[in-house]
């Protein structure tokens, strides 16, 4: 069994300050500083998961200082990441197949867009729409754990966690959305 933090769409920028200013700067909605908010939500994951528009390479550096990390480039990330980055990602844990993508265009029809990108897979995890998701479609589950900064297109702010366990035939993947206000 693994214990998966998953976030998507921080937007997150240092803007002439330091790092870990920066990193401290970001607040969630109900006003706690995202840092706080990340260091307990995902306190014990063997893995977190980044869905794309982290914008800066550095804020998976501050991930990793919680968990080791997997991302992919989404459509607002710096140059930088977008080089370092692939726009998808295929991993196997715990012999569940994902696929990780961020998304684009137009928030609606977003599952029908990102589907195609993957066969084989027994779940899509993305971002973009910065709503929170979490749905099985044609045997496939689809998880977006929305964004913990920014509500643009979302009724709040939020985080996701994934229990991935091969050994449950009936509840392979077990997803939790975490309301940040």
């Amino acid at each position: 069994m693994k214990k998966i933090g998953v976030i998507s769409d921080t937007h997150i920028t240092n803007k002439g300050m330091s790092l870990r200013a920066a990193w401290n700067r970001f607040l969630t909605r109900g006003d706690q500083p995202l840092s706080e908010v990340l260091e307990r939500e995902f306190k014990g994951v063997d893995l977190i998961i980044h869905c794309g528009d982290l914008v800066e390479l550095w804020v998976l550096d501050m991930l990793k200082e919680i968990a080791p990390v997997e991302a992919v480039a989404g459509n607002m990330d710096g140059s930088e990441a977008r080089q370092e980055l692939p726009l998808k990602k295929n991993l196997e844990i715990e012999g569940i197949k994902l696929g990780i993508i961020h998304g684009g265009g137009s928030p609606h029809r977003m599952i029908d867009r990102i589907t195609p990108e993957f066969s084989g897979v027994d779940a899509i995890l993305f971002g973009h729409t910065h709503a929170p998701f979490a749905e099985t479609r044609d045997g496939i589950f689809f998880f977006n754990p929305g964004s913990p900064t920014d509500r643009r297109f979302a009724p709040y702010n939020s985080l996701g966690l994934l229990i991935l366990d091969a050994d449950n035939p009936k509840q392979k993947i077990t997803s939790n959305i975490i309301r940040l206000d």
